[in-house]
């Protein structure tokens, strides 16, 4: 076996390995042996077109059409031509399909089902993959890059698996090593001996030279991905190690400066509404009477892209002691400023600091850190809420219905930062809120409207075992199914008031908890929420509370002439002390991963799961394969292909010509005629070597079929530059010729001499002595000609070279005689037998 086809065999290895940890994510695993063998086909179409030799982007462009082709005949064989060439009505079903996924992604939990559309994403995720590390190992003889796709492909799994995820990790290393050490052997065969001493035995110099290298390189890998595995456990800064899956490491940098990462909370609040008992996450004692307005708020998400509400990456800074006026806030705005001091739990783990909104100053030890634009506090490097006590100086911000009323717009960049609507978000979505806020004079009114709507008037149903889901159509589905928790509603109040032109975000916390006998108030699990805030000029960001039997009504969004306007009365939080049987929805005997980043288990870490928006940790990872990728891909492969399809055929006969000393006598239209002439001289019959000989004519053929290569490679050169060829000139004329048009250097013009004169040598010297390097001279001519010529010149040289026109007269010489020889063996029409006139007697 050649050192390219090892080279692509331990690719196809290499990406099976890298994606047996996606193993976990779905149930039943038998896509993988599918996986394997349409990335086999994908691998063994790469090695023949190699071997034919295509250019490197064809050999891609032909892997690309042959996996569209594959995956057509798994997937939509009914829908297209002859089952494999895909059509439109193909790719129409494949879009379907991938959004079919796509859902489906969002509606299960994991191991989610096999469904054909996750099939797809998943098959059609790896070939990609595996395309990908084809090309740059083997195509493009650079392994090392071949690493990054090959990352991101166990990447996808490795925060969304349980159990050996370690197991994943190591064969994902190991096929990366094994891919690195065969190209590293294969590079060292080619040199011979490197490192080592004499060889030992029968084994040839440079196999047992590559020995040494090789061996160090396995051991050097062995011990590299033992380190990888084993040092991170022993480092407490990185809660675990890369394989941790619930590590914290929120913050950035040291000191006072960082950048907070884009998590998300909200994945945990369903697993904390449905524990079968609740447990004491937070204690407080505040100094005012007013606890219904004391919501502890832990972070907001103010970043939607359609299928999630995340928090935006912001800067953070070391912690002020004073945090000024929030945002928005007038003097007019009656405020009454509260202290509250809170002890967390030592089970309680969280790397978001639970506060009153809005906060003004935190007494607080540890590394810490602010982030100004949420006011929200974060831990740095590992720094988590397990046992802290501190004390928060914040504000209780009382408007009045008139002044939410009469706000005025907002600054327009806060406007048009909170008020993104992505495309994918379904059009019922704006319909509803324009339907729900009909009348509605201000945005104050609207925001009233849609909160009554989904608490009172709406019909809405409070279930905590209603997944959150994921999706563009995770909102509508529940704005039709009008079942749900907190997460529901709050996102889809925000969104709907986005669309309506005001300013929305979703906060994550709990809710005041339970009064104690001692004066404390008692927070637990199930009291974790979410809920949106809305923007208004002149009193800031505002509560709302649309969420039926949960929290409480704020009194700015009830009429005052009607005190509670007939609302029925929104009962208090559960104490977490009862000992009766909960009524709630329980969770499985099992510690959820959910339970344990909550603290419902005692020692696991709260950590947020980076990039995640459901309540368990969904699939969505998934989404990594993009669906239109696996459409687009190959067929911009295509698109791209014609265009350059001169430009790669110029450079496939250079490559070709160039380098045909180095193998056996290229068979071009004039070569074997000449080399003929070469082998005859000297013999005694034409066609006949003389005995002892053959192997030195032999060489003197393929000498001379270089040379004459170089030669056609040269004028074809000076040809693509604007220097026709003139047959009827001598090659010493032709090179004169060049060297004057092209007004080459000296250097460059005594190449061309070279090799012209090494033609002459072969077409007319009884015993031709053909010199080295006319493939450098040839190069070095190249060179000369494009210094000379302009922009325009040397772009049409290299996209539309003239030279291409041969591929033209050689398929009409085919062509003529493939004619010929159809005429050839037609029979002859029979002339009829006339009598001879007299005339032609006499």
């Amino acid at each position: 076996m050649s050192g390219r086809a090892r080279l692509a065999l331990c690719a196809w290895a290499a990406t099976i390995m890298a994606a047996c940890a996606l193993l976990p994510l779905v149930d039943p695993a038998t896509w993988i042996f599918q996986a394997a063998l349409m990335l086999g086909v994908q691998t063994g179409v790469g090695a023949l077109t190699r071997r034919v030799p295509l250019a490197r982007l064809l050999t891609v462009a032909a892997q690309a059409l042959v996996t569209l082709m594959m995956l057509t005949l798994v997937f939509a064989r009914e829908r297209a031509v002859a089952g494999i060439v895909p059509g439109p009505e193909a790719f129409q079903y494949f879009a379907t399909l991938l959004q079919s996924g796509a859902e489906d992604v969002g509606r299960y939990a994991i191991p989610a089902p096999l469904t054909d559309g996750i099939r797809l994403m998943v098959i059609g995720g790896v070939l990609v993959i595996g395309l990908l590390v084809d090309a740059l190992a083997v195509t493009f003889r650079s392994a090392a890059p071949a690493g990054l796709p090959l990352l991101a492909l166990y990447s996808v799994a490795a925060g969304l698996s349980d159990g050996a995820a370690w197991l994943w990790f190591v064969l994902a290393s190991a096929g990366y090593l094994l891919l690195l050490l065969t190209e590293s052997r294969d590079r060292l065969s080619q040199w011979g001996r490197v490192f080592g001493g004499a060889p030992e035995g029968p084994r040839p110099e440079a196999a047992s030279g590559a020995v040494a290298p090789v061996r160090t390189g396995r051991r050097i890998g062995a011990v590299a991905l033992g380190i990888a595995l084993v040092v991170p456990l022993g480092l407490p800064s990185l809660d675990g190690g890369l394989l941790d899956g619930t590590g914290a490491g929120l913050g950035g940098g040291g000191g006072g400066g960082g950048t907070i990462a884009a998590v998300n909370p909200v994945v945990q609040l369903r697993g904390s509404l449905n524990v079968d008992e609740d447990r004491q996450v937070l204690s407080y004692r505040t100094n005012t009477d007013n606890v219904q307005e004391m919501y502890l708020r832990i972070v907001s998400l103010d970043n939607f892209n359609g299928t999630s509400w995340t928090p935006t990456e912001r800067s953070i800074t070391g912690v002020p002691d004073d945090f000024g006026t929030p945002t928005g806030l007038a003097s007019d705005v009656k405020r009454t400023s509260i202290e509250t001091r809170i002890a967390a739990s030592e089970d309680y783990e969280q790397n978001w600091l639970p506060m009153p909104y809005p906060v003004t100053g935190v007494d607080i030890d540890g590394d810490w850190r602010y982030e100004p634009v949420g006011r929200t506090l974060v831990g740095d490097h590992g720094q988590d809420t397990k046992g802290a006590q501190y004390k928060v100086e914040s504000l209780i911000v009382q408007p009045t219905a008139e002044q939410l009323a009469s706000a005025p717009e907002p600054p327009p960049s806060l406007r048009r930062e909170y008020t993104k609507v992505p495309a994918s978000l379904p059009p019922v979505v704006a319909r509803t809120a324009l339907e729900v806020t009909e009348g509605a004079k201000n945005d104050y009114e609207r925001a009233v409207k849609i909160q009554d709507w989904f608490a009172f008037s709406g019909q809405f149903t409070y279930d905590t075992e209603v997944r959150s889901g994921t999706g563009a159509r995770a909102i509508a589905r529940f704005l039709a199914d009008k079942e749900g928790f907190c997460v529901h509603f709050s996102f889809a109040m925000a969104s709907m008031a986005r669309t309506l032109g005001i300013p929305a975000r979703v906060a994550v916390g709990f809710t005041p908890g339970t009064p104690q006998t001692n004066g404390t108030m008692s927070v637990g699990l199930r009291d974790a929420h979410a809920w949106p805030e809305l923007y208004f000029e002149g009193v800031g960001w505002t509560r709302f509370e649309p969420t039926p039997n949960r929290g409480s009504t704020p009194e700015y969004t009830v009429p005052e002439d009607t005190g509670t306007g007939g609302l029925p009365e929104v009962p208090r939080p559960t104490s977490s002390a009862s000992t009766a049987p909960s009524a709630e929805p329980s969770a499985s005997e099992s510690c959820t991963p959910q339970e344990a980043k909550l603290g419902a288990c005692g020692t696991e870490s709260a950590a947020a799961v980076p990039g995640a928006d459901d309540d368990e940790r969904s699939f969505w990872g998934l989404v990594f394969f993009s669906p239109w990728t696996l459409l687009i891909l190959p067929g911009a492969l295509l698109v791209l292909a014609i265009p350059l399809l001169p430009m790669l055929w110029r450079l496939r006969v250079r490559s070709v010509r160039l380098g045909a000393h180095q193998g056996t006598v290229p068979k071009g239209p004039q070569e074997p005629a000449v080399a003929r002439d070469v082998t005859q001289e000297g013999s005694g019959a034409p066609g006949l070597d003389p005995p002892g000989r053959a192997a030195s004519y032999g060489r003197t053929e393929a000498a001379a079929a270089h040379a004459l290569a170089a030669w056609q490679e040269v004028a074809d050169t000076a040809w693509d530059y604007g220097i026709a060829p003139d047959e009827s000139q001598t090659p010493r004329k032709a090179a004169a010729r060049i060297v004057r048009l092209g007004e080459l250097e000296p250097a460059a013009a005594e190449a061309v001499h070279r090799v012209a004169a090494a033609v002459e040598q072969v077409l007319f010297a009884p015993r031709p002595q053909v010199p080295a390097g006319l493939a450098r001279d040839a190069h070095q001519v190249g060179v000369g000609l494009r210094a000379h010529a302009g922009r325009r010149t040397r772009l049409r040289a290299l996209l539309l070279p003239r030279s291409t026109v041969r591929v033209a007269w050689a398929l009409a010489a085919r062509w003529a005689d493939a004619r010929d020889e159809l005429l050839s063996r037609l029979p002859s029409p029979r002339v009829p037998w006339r009598r001879p006139t007299p005339s032609q007697n006499g």
